[in-house]
């Protein structure tokens, strides 16, 4: 299958297989579009693709913009091009992605770094129109060329931004990648034991979910990953001492590049707005 692809600057070694259509069989590398991600054979072919493109961002909505690094909302229905394009190279680099799934089913929130030659796409996760459980998060890649930069946890930080927004708590769509599930477990561990560090006064795990938008299972998990539960005649007690707290958010390492909810511009789509009618039962 395909080896090695070129995006932009970057070229990546592929790490798992993905789908392609016949034509593209027996090609060791493939050339990426940066801007709609379409791809080609040679870097011929690319040239000439590039130079019809008209538009140097992904095909949605700015919804943020800081420090040279914006988020774009794209809905599959109408990008259906572009998404389905994103899904064939996020699968090149996640073990246990669907590329059989309905793109029109899906928002998806592409990462872009920004700067002169326009917007280059460097991550994303999707989020199902009308998820059946409370899944914020369907699926979550940080191009390996632009990992290690913090990335990966914006992406996190930035699902939960927008549960705020909408008020509604949310969780990853599960099982997660090996990556996704260490992004994530540091992340709770994160945001939880900087909340009973500070915090004055008493606090239950529907104050912290209120104050997160984290389910109550995955601060209970989190909790007891963390031996911050103990029992005494069989109840369950929170103890966090603060050098213990101190030592959990030494191990779940920085937050990463931080996201500032005053700069999103953003309303959910119409499909995950909760029908009011279930608020009067």
């Amino acid at each position: 299958n395909v080896e090695q692809i070129e995006l932009g600057r970057h070229t990546m070694d592929v790490w798992y297989f993905s789908p392609l259509p016949p034509e593209f069989a027996g090609h060791k590398k493939l050339y990426f579009c940066e801007y709609d991600l379409a791809y080609f054979v040679s870097r011929d072919d690319l040239m000439r693709h590039v130079q019809k493109v008209r538009i140097q961002h992904p095909p949605g909505n700015e919804i943020y913009r800081n420090n040279g690094v914006s988020m774009w909302e794209l809905d599959g229905d109408e990008s259906n091009d572009f998404c389905r394009n994103l899904c064939s190279l996020a699968k090149m680099f996640l073990d246990h992605k669907s590329v059989d799934c309905c793109i029109n089913d899906f928002m998806f929130y592409v990462m872009t770094e920004v700067d002169e030659r326009g917007a280059h796409v460097c991550g994303y996760f999707s989020k199902e129109k009308n998820p059946q459980r409370k899944n914020n998060l369907s699926c979550i890649l940080c191009i390996p060329a632009y990992q290690r930069r913090g990335y990966g946890k914006f992406l996190v930080s930035f699902s939960y931004e927008l549960s705020k927004i909408e008020n509604q708590v949310g969780t990853p769509e599960k099982p997660l990648s090996d990556m996704g599930q260490v992004t994530y477990e540091s992340h709770w561990a994160r945001a939880i034991c900087g909340i009973l560090k500070t915090h004055q006064g008493p606090l239950s795990v529907k104050n912290i979910s209120d104050m997160t938008m984290f389910t109550e299972s995955d601060i209970i998990d989190t909790l007891k990953r963390l031996d911050l539960i103990k029992y005494v005649k069989g109840q369950p007690v929170l103890s966090a001492p603060m050098d213990v707290l101190d030592e959990h958010l030494r191990k779940a390492g920085s937050a990463g590049l931080p996201v500032d909810p005053r700069k999103i511009v953003w309303t959910p789509h119409p499909s995950q707005v909760m029908n009011p009618l279930t608020l009067t039962r």
